[in-house]
C-alpha cells in the first residue's frame, strides 16, 4: 500500500480509506501502560522496531510534485498524518499496525512499527513538540494508544485506554498545546471521549454524549484569547467540531457545567453521513471556519462571523462542492487558507476561497501509486 505526503508540507493529514462501523466484537484488554513521564529503558510489549534502512529517495520531477512512499502495509492505508514540522510521516491500516518514517526531503527512512491494538485503525494524531513526538491512534477495538518516541527509532507505549469507547473509536485529535496535553476520540458509541494528562502525571477521562447513532470525526477550535470587562486577557472556552452518522455537524464548548452544544441552524446540511469534520486555524480575527465532508458527496463550509449586527453568534453553511463519489476527509493548511479534499475516487484536490467568498479547485492529485 502507498501513500503520499506534500512535498511543501503544511497539511496535517493525506487521508484514505474510511471507517466508522457500528458494530465492534469485544477484544482482550492488554494491561501494560506506561506514564507519560516513562524513562526510556521501559520496553514496550509488541512494538517491532525497524533496523536502520538506507532512505528512499522518491523520484519527483519538480519541487512541487508530491512524494509517494510505499508503506510496506498488509492492507488498507486509512490515515496519514505529518508532525508538526513535517519531518515524520505515520501512516494507519486495516492491518493493526502504525508505521512511522523519518522525512527529509525527497526522501524516507523507516523509523518503526507500532502494534498494540487489536482491530483496525482509523486515525492517528501527533501531539504539539512541546509533548515531544507523542502519537494518538484510534482502533476499531474500541481503544486510543499513546505512544511517543523516547529515543531515535524507540516508541514507548505512553498510556493506553483499552475499553474506553463500547464501539469503534473512528476518530482522535490532540487539543491545542495551550490547554495542556488533552486528547479527543470520537466513537460509534455515540460519545466523545477527552482524556487529559493531569500535573500528577495521571490521566483523567471525561465523556460528552453527541449522537445515538455514532460519532465519527472530531476536531478541535483553535486556541484563542479576549479581554474581560475590566480589560484582562483570558483564554476562550475550549471547542469542538464533530461529524456523526446522524448527518449532523455539532459545536461543542466547555463551560464551568460542562460541555454545551452551540446552535448550528444554517441553510445547507448534509444528507448523509458526515465522514470528517476539519476546523481552520484562525487567519481572520473573530471568524470560525469548519469544513465537513459526508457521504451525501458534499463538502461544506460553516462560518461564524462575530460582530455582524444581523448574523451575530449565527454559523452560516454554504456547498463548497459536489464530488461524483463520498468524500472521506478534509484538511486545513497549516495557514488555513487551502482545503485539501479527499473523495472516493481516488483523488486529493486542493481547494482555495476566492476575495468574493467563492471556493475555487487549485490543484488535484491522483493516487496513481495505488496502480503501481
Amino acid at each position: 500500500m502507498a501513500t503520499m505526503y506534500g512535498q511543501q508540507g503544511g497539511y496535517g493529514q493525506q487521508q484514505y480509506g474510511g471507517g466508522g462501523y457500528q458494530q465492534q466484537p469485544q477484544y482482550p484488554q492488554q494491561t501494560m501502560q506506561q506514564g507519560y513521564g516513562a524513562q526510556p529503558q521501559y520496553q514496550m510489549p509488541q512494538q517491532q522496531a525497524q533496523q536502520q534502512q538506507p532512505a528512499v529517495a522518491a523520484p519527483v520531477e519538480d519541487k512541487m510534485a508530491p512524494v509517494y512512499v510505499d508503506t510496506q502495509h498488509d492492507d488498507m492505508v486509512h490515515d496519514a498524518q505529518l508532525d508538526f514540522y513535517g519531518t515524520k510521516l505515520a501512516t494507519c491500516s486495516s492491518d493493526r499496525t502504525i508505521k512511522i518514517y523519518d522525512i527529509s526531503g525527497n526522501s524516507y527512512t523507516p523509523n518503526a512499527t507500532l502494534t498494540g491494538h487489536n482491530g483496525p485503525i482509523y486515525q492517528l494524531s501527533w501531539a504539539h513538540p512541546k509533548y515531544s513526538s507523542s502519537l494518538a491512534s484510534a482502533s476499531f477495538d474500541g481503544s486510543v494508544l499513546i505512544h511517543r518516541e523516547s529515543r531515535p527509532g524507540e516508541w514507548i507505549l505512553v498510556k493506553a485506554f483499552h475499553g474506553l469507547h463500547d464501539s469503534s473509536v473512528n476518530g482522535v485529535e490532540f487539543a491545542p498545546h495551550e490547554y495542556g496535553l488533552v486528547c479527543a476520540a470520537a466513537s460509534s458509541d455515540g460519545r466523545v471521549s477527552l482524556m487529559s494528562h493531569e500535573d500528577t502525571g495521571d490521566w483523567s477521562v471525561e465523556y460528552l454524549t453527541d449522537s445515538p447513532l455514532g460519532v465519527n470525526a472530531v476536531s478541535w477550535g483553535p486556541y484563542g484569547v479576549a479581554e474581560d470587562e475590566g480589560g484582562s486577557v483570558k483564554s476562550l472556552p475550549m471547542r469542538l467540531a464533530t461529524g456523526g452518522s446522524d448527518n449532523g455537524v455539532k459545536v461543542w464548548t466547555k463551560a464551568e457545567a460542562g460541555w454545551e452544544q452551540e446552535s448550528l441552524e444554517a441553510e445547507f446540511g448534509h444528507k448523509d453521513w458526515v465522514r470528517d469534520v476539519a476546523w481552520a486555524p484562525n487567519v481572520v480575527p473573530g471568524r470560525s471556519v469548519i469544513a465537513s465532508c459526508s457521504e451525501d458527496k458534499t463538502v461544506i463550509i460553516w462560518k461564524l462571523e462575530d460582530g455582524e449586527d444581523d448574523d451575530n453568534g449565527k454559523w452560516s453553511s454554504m456547498v463548497l462542492h459536489t464530488f461524483e463519489d463520498p468524500v472521506w476527509r478534509v484538511s486545513w493548511s497549516i495557514t488555513g487558507n487551502i482545503l485539501a479534499v479527499s473523495s472516493g475516487d481516488s483523488n486529493v484536490t486542493l481547494w482555495k476561497e476566492g476575495l468574493d467568498g467563492s471556493w475555487t479547485q487549485v490543484s488535484q492529485v491522483e493516487d496513481v501509486a495505488s496502480s503501481d
